[in-house]
């Protein structure tokens, strides 16, 4: 049997190999030795399921591990005899960057497709659950009954054949990017940080569960996350802390304790063997280019504090193909010596930025690049941004090329190399160079495009057809009803307009909104049979507003500021409209790859 359905669900941007996480980050030979040989020591434990557990701060290197560790378990065989089946179980690099890979509802689905085709026998155990439920394959389904169909069934089939083998093991990668956002639940339902962090808590249990089930192989799960402080109170839980393997951890032997961890003493050494490597590289490529002396590599090797992030940008930016890397590189000298060792890794970002020609815009459309819902070309960043904004977007972003990583195939999304940047950007007090809001500038560009795409403005009921069939929040009316309820139409919509008139007809009635019944379109509603009994209703509470043509006044005596009314009121609206048209371009022919 085959794996179609299962096939068409699982999300193969989460594999650490996949294409959509190019260039995959991997620690470079000879470096990161004592921390992977611990990590190696402990996947090969048969005595006990464990669940190994790498954190550390941003820029430190845990997806480098991550996907270093599954390489290494994609190589090693079951069994001597085997071809297929290796000892990686299956990975799920979390990202807050798409859609699929920042939730938790797609990580079974795809694991279990991993673990298929990895072991073809637990194809068929697959297949019959799914026919016993579809509903497994819903993102919305429980996670308990996910793990339970398409996991723990599908290894107890293979727990007596495996008795012999080493350990299996799983690779979950920044489990600190799930967000708690359900594919299927509109984007203007905002959740908060409780949300989340529950489901990352649910997840952490789950996979505990699983670890204690008598009936499975030997497996081990390796889970690396950000230093946070709700994923530390999981971890601790009396049902995890028992399986529980933390990094960094104390060893000793021989009379000597270290300390295994992500940015321990031995990590200046490895930052210095991966600068001299790159260096390498880059007089490969160009052989005019000057080996730097021992002395400047040192140096970029204690200002990059002992993050692998900071190293790597520098480099990126030294070798970027567009600008004379020598120059470049005593821009890089010059910085370094500006800068403390371990200096925050936003003040390397923001000098790469003043190196731009245009640094405000440069960081504008930085900003922009990390706001979308999903990654897109510059070309239809371009076109989402029209001929204000989003002019010479592709000259500006290939000068970001150290901290952005632009594909050849301009068809290829744009994305950032590491969520540090997403968190430079998502705090004007980070930078200097804050120019405007980058969703407020994608709110108005999606309803431009959105205006644009409307067939005939001669009447705001089109306007707000048109906006229905991009809103699934919508809930249906009867078009003769609708047609009815905006018979007091006047005049010609505007932008603002219609979506202050559609959030007013929907039951808004704040007083933000009440100025729009200054308008003519709200004078006129006033005279319907909506508006008279509304009306009424504030008669009776002491607050009867009075229109200007007939004497109506406004309750507050002000107006909020267009820009006041964007973000508290019509942001949801935008980012739905947005994401759709993000889908739709993303599928046009000439993009080729979606």
């Amino acid at each position: 049997m085959n794996l179609g359905e299962v096939s068409q669900v699982a999300v193969k941007g989460a594999e650490h190999d996949s294409r959509e996480r190019r260039p995959h980050p991997k620690c470079l030979e000879g470096t990161r030795v004592a921390l992977l040989n611990h990590i190696y020591r402990l996947s090969d434990t048969k005595e006990m399921n464990r669940l190994i557990w790498l954190h550390g701060t941003a820029g430190v290197g845990k997806s480098a591990v991550a996907f270093t560790v599954a390489e290494r378990m994609r190589g090693l065989k079951m069994t001597e005899e085997t071809k297929v089946e290796t000892r990686l179980g299956g990975t799920f690099f979390f990202s807050r960057r798409h859609t699929k890979r920042r939730t938790t509802g797609y990580f079974f689905m795809t694991l279990a497709y991993q673990l298929a085709q990895n072991f073809p026998s637990v194809q068929t155990d697959i297949n019959i659950a799914i026919r016993k439920d579809p509903t497994l394959l819903d993102p919305d389904k429980s996670l308990r009954k996910q793990m339970e169909g398409l996991f723990l069934q599908p290894l107890r089939k293979l727990q007596s054949r495996l008795r012999e083998c080493p350990p299996l093991t799983f690779v979950v990668d920044a489990l600190d990017e799930c967000t708690s956002e359900s594919p299927n639940v509109p984007s203007f339902e905002f959740r908060d940080e409780g949300e989340s962090e529950s489901e990352l808590t649910e997840l952490i249990s789950l996979l505990a569960q699983a670890l204690c089930d008598p009936d499975l192989p030997v497996i081990h799960i390796l889970v690396t996350s950000r230093s946070e402080a709700h994923i530390h109170e999981a971890m601790l839980n009396e049902d995890v802390r028992p399986l529980l393997c933390e990094i960094p951890v104390m060893i000793s032997g021989e009379g000597v304790s270290a300390t295994i961890s992500l940015d321990g003493a031995d990590v200046d050494e490895d930052i210095y063997r991966f600068l001299e490597h790159s260096f390498r590289k880059l007089r490969n490529r160009s052989p005019t280019f000057p080996q730097p002396t021992k002395d400047q590599i040192e140096k970029l090797a204690i200002r990059a504090g002992r993050r692998f992030i900071v190293a790597s940008t520098m480099m990126k930016f030294i070798d970027d193909r567009q600008n004379d890397p020598r120059d470049r590189l005593h821009l890089m000298l010059d910085l370094a010596s500006e800068l403390l060792p371990g200096t925050d890794v936003y003040e390397l970002y923001d000098h790469i930025l003043f190196t731009c020609a245009d640094p405000k815009l440069a960081y504008l459309h930085l900003s922009v690049v990390t706001a979308l819902t999903d990654p897109l070309p510059i070309s239809q960043i371009s076109e989402l941004l029209g001929p204000g904004q989003g002019r010479d977007v592709e000259k500006v972003l290939v000068q970001l090329r150290s901290i952005i990583n632009i594909p050849p195939d301009s068809n290829l999304p744009v994305n950032i190399y590491h969520s540090s940047v997403r968190d430079y950007v998502s705090h004007c007090s980070n930078s200097s160079l804050y120019i405007t809001s980058p969703h407020s500038l994608l709110a108005h560009s999606s309803l431009r495009l959105m205006m644009q795409e409307l067939p005939d403005r001669s009447t705001l009921l089109e306007a707000l057809s048109a906006l229905k069939k991009q809103n699934q929040a919508m809930e249906p009316h009867d078009p003769k009803n609708l047609a009815r309820s905006l018979s007091f139409i006047v005049q010609p919509p505007e932008p603002m307009q219609v979506l202050i008139t559609f959030m007013w007809l929907r039951g808004n009635r704040s007083s933000e909104l009440q100025f729009w019944l200054e308008t003519l379109d709200g004078c006129a509603w006033l005279e319907t049979l909506d508006g008279c009994a509304w009306l009424q209703i504030q008669g009776r509470t002491g607050c009867r507003p009075r229109c200007h043509k007939a004497g109506w006044t406004s309750l507050t005596g002000c107006r909020p500021s267009p820009g006041e009314t964007w973000l508290t009121l019509f942001r949801p609206y935008w980012q739905e409209y947005s994401r759709r048209w993000f889908y739709k371009t993303r599928r046009r022919p000439s993009t080729g790859h979606y």
